[in-house]
Order: structure tokens, then sequence, then C-alpha cells
């Protein structure tokens, strides 16, 4: 199972993210890095594992209020052994074929399923399907048909966010259940080595993570004991 570190970034700067509630987001502190710059986050985490992908939220362009496009192509350029995925609300495929960017499309931003039909069968397109609580946000159509997801697709649970709450693994092991052979990643309220045990237990290919990083939760040990024992049990 892959952990992915996440960075939430608001005018260039990466936020502490809490609950959903997006517009009470402040600039990160954080024992990982000198400052809020993206940059200097990134390498923040870095310095606790050999991460393989970054998931970013691109928040003014999710909120319809500009971009941090220039932020997030200097990250690409900065880091070329990392892969990112990329949520950029509505503006999200935007980012196709840009090198190493994958796409993410939050079901929260789509109006409809049929925005998501030209871009399912790509490979670089992943699919986040977004609840608020026990609200689904975004099409039902999206919720309802696994044949319009593409072959990754994000279960986050905004309100779990940031507030040790813990993963929703009964929602999580339900989408896996029906993703056939889709790639499921969980996101919202992972705490420690323990969540990602029982995510990967119950078939999650990866975990978005954040807060259990930036307050010591997950540990450089933590992470690689779970990466190796990861390895000794793939086939």
């Amino acid at each position: 199972m892959q952990i992915i570190p996440v960075i939430d970034i608001r005018s260039g700067a990466v936020m502490r993210a809490r609950a959903g509630a997006r517009d009470s987001y402040k600039p990160i502190s954080t024992p990982l890095a000198s400052t809020s710059a993206p940059a200097d986050v990134v390498a923040g985490f870095l310095t606790l594992h050999p991460f393989e992908r970054i998931y970013i939220a691109d928040l003014d362009a999710i909120q319809g209020n500009g971009d941090n496009r220039r932020e997030i192509g200097a990250l690409t350029e900065r880091f070329p052994s990392l892969r990112f995925m990329v949520d950029a609300g509505a503006k999200s495929c935007d980012w196709r074929g840009a090198a190493r960017v994958d796409c993410v499309i939050g079901s929260e931003s789509l109006r409809d399923s049929e925005a998501l039909h030209a871009a399912k069968h790509d490979p670089d397109v992943i699919l986040s399907l977004d609840f608020r609580d026990d609200v689904f946000l975004g099409p039902d159509a999206l919720d309802e048909c696994p044949k319009l997801w593409p072959s990754q697709v994000i279960v986050m649970t905004l309100t779990r966010v940031g507030v040790s709450a813990g993963p929703d693994f009964a929602r999580v092991s339900q989408f896996v259940a029906r993703a056939g052979d889709r790639r499921v990643f969980a996101a919202g309220g992972v705490r420690d080595a323990d969540d990602l045990e029982r995510l990967e237990a119950i078939g999650a290919a990866g975990a978005l993570v954040a807060t259990a990083l930036h307050d010591g939760a997950l540990t450089s040990a933590d992470l690689d004991l779970f990466t190796s024992a990861h390895k000794k049990r793939e086939p």
C-alpha cells in the first residue's frame, strides 16, 4: 500500500487542513519545515521517508479564486523523482499530459457525470469521490455506478481531515468491494501505523496522509517498517 503525503495550497502557501472547512484554514506550522512554502514542506516530507507521490489540493482553483499553477509547476521541476496527484477543481484536466502529474477530478467539482466520460480511460486521471460526513458531494451517478470510474479512485471523507478521527473504514471497504480491479485510495483521518495496517487489510491501494506526519504520529521508523513489511507480503 502506498502512503501519499498531502499539501493543500492557498495563495502560494501550504495550509493546515481541518474538517474540510477550507475558509478557516491557516498557513501550516510544522516541525518538518521552517516555512509554509510548498517546496519546504515537500522537502520536509522527504526527510521522513522516500515517498513516491505527493497529493496537492489547489484550494484557490477548487474554490474558483485563481490557482497555484506556478507553484505546482515549480514543485514538479524541483522534485523530479516525485509524481504529483493534483486536484485543481474544475481545472484538473488542464494538467492532463503534464509530466509526472496525475489529474484528480473531485466529484464535488462536477455538475454531471458526463464531464468524466472523456477522461475515465486515461491512466493519469483519478476520480475523488468526496463526502461530507454521510453526504456525497457530486452527481449521484458517480456514487452509484462504478462503470463511470477511472482506474484509480480516492474515497475522501472531508470532515475527517485533520481531526484525528480515524479513517472511515466501513466506507473504504464498501468502495473497495465495488471497485473491481480499480485502485482505491483512502483519504481523511489517518492517525497512525495501525490505521494504515487496517486500510491495507481491507484492500486499499494507498492512503493520503498529512496531519499524522506533521504531528509526529507517523515517524520515519513507522514508515520504514510499514513499507518493509508491505514489500515482504508482496507475491
